[in-house]
C-alpha cells in the first residue's frame, strides 16, 4: 500500500509545485528558469511525503495538504540552491545535474533561493485551512527555516568545517536537529496542523520526527564515506575532503551504524502509540535508514 500511494503523492507534489512556480516564459525568464531548475529536478520529496503521510493519517484529504507539501519543499530546494553556492559547499553537482549557480550564475542562483523562499510561505498564506491553522503553519515554518532551525544549523556546520575533532557528539546533534531536523520535523507538524491533530498526537510525532532527522543525517555521513557520485546525485567524499563534523568521524562507522538501528526502534515506538493509521509513516522511516542516494 505505502509505495502505490507514495506515487501518487509524489505526483500530485509534483503537479503543485509546477503549477506553483513562475511560468518559463514570463518576465524575468532567467530568473524563473532558475528557480524551476532548482526545483523541478528529480528529488526524494521526502519533505512533501512526511507532510501528507502526517496529514493523511488524521484523516486530512491530500487536497487539504498539497500547500504544506509545496511549502515545505520550497523551502528545501531554496536550502540546497544556497547551500551549493561557492561561499558555503560550493557544489557543481545537485540531484544529478548542475546546480543553479553552476547552470546560471551565483547572482541568480542567491536570487532564485530568496524568490523560492517567498513562494514557499505565500503557498501557505493560501492554505485551505482555516485562517487560525494557515497562521500555525506559517509561524511553524519560519521557525525550522531561520536561525532558531536550519539556518541556524547551517552557520553551526560553518563554525565546525576543518575541526571535525572539536564538536564533540552533543554538538554535532545540536547542529544536525537545526539543520536537517527541523524541517524534516516541520513537515510533520504542518501536515498534523492541517488535519488538525489533537496535542498528544502530536507529541508523539515530534517523538518520530526528532529521530527521524537525526536518522536522516547518520544516514547522509555513511552514504557520504561509502557512496558515489552517481549513485547519490552529488559529490561524494566531500565531507572528508572538508573535515567535516560527521557521525562516522566522531563515532566511527561500525557505532553510526548502531545509532540509526537506536533511532529506527525510537520511530518505531513513537508510531505504535498513535491511534490511527501509521504505515505510511513507518514506511518513510524505514526509506530514511535504508536509502542509497
Amino acid at each position: 500500500m505505502p509505495e502505490a500511494t507514495f506515487a501518487a503523492w509524489r505526483a500530485r507534489v509534483e503537479a503543485a509545485l509546477d503549477h506553483a512556480l513562475p511560468a518559463p516564459h514570463d518576465s524575468p525568464q532567467r530568473l524563473h528558469a532558475a528557480m524551476r531548475h532548482g526545483v523541478l529536478n528529480g528529488g526524494k520529496r521526502m519533505r512533501p511525503m512526511l507532510a501528507y503521510a502526517a496529514g493523511t493519517a488524521f484523516g486530512a484529504d491530500p487536497a487539504q495538504l498539497d500547500a504544506a507539501a509545496v511549502a515545505v519543499e520550497l523551502v528545501h530546494c531554496y536550502s540546497l540552491v544556497h547551500d551549493d553556492l561557492p561561499a558555503m559547499d560550493d557544489d557543481a553537482l545537485r540531484r544529478g545535474q548542475p546546480t543553479v549557480h553552476v547552470a546560471f550564475d551565483e547572482a541568480t542562483a542567491i536570487l532564485a533561493g530568496d524568490a523560492l523562499q517567498a513562494l514557499a510561505f505565500a503557498a501557505l498564506a493560501h492554505a485551505p485551512q482555516p485562517a487560525g491553522s494557515r497562521v500555525a503553519m506559517l509561524a511553524e515554518l519560519a521557525h525550522a527555516s531561520g536561525a532558531a532551525g536550519m539556518c541556524g544549523g547551517q552557520a553551526l556546520d560553518i563554525d565546525a568545517t576543518g575541526k571535525a575533532g572539536a564538536i564533540g557528539i552533543d554538538g554535532l546533534q545540536r547542529l544536525h536537529a537545526l539543520k536537517t531536523g527541523a524541517l524534516l520535523r516541520a513537515s510533520v507538524r504542518l501536515g498534523a496542523i492541517a488535519a488538525g491533530a489533537d496535542e498528544a498526537s502530536r507529541i508523539a510525532l515530534d517523538r518520530y520526527a526528532d529521530a527521524l532527522g537525526l536518522a536522516f543525517q547518520v544516514r547522509d555521513d555513511l552514504l557520504d564515506i561509502e557512496g558515489d557520485a552517481a549513485t547519490l546525485g552529488k559529490t561524494a567524499g566531500k565531507d572528508v575532503a572538508q573535515d567535516k563534523a560527521t557521525f562516522p568521524a566522531l563515532l566511527g562507522i561500525e557505532a553510526s551504524r548502531a545509532r540509526l538501528a537506536e533511532l529506527s526502534a525510537v520511530m518505531h515506538d513513537a508510531l505504535a502509540g498513535l491511534a490511527v493509521e501509521t504505515a505510511a509513516l513507518a514506511a518513510l522511516a524505514r526509506k530514511v535508514v535504508e536509502r542509497d542516494n
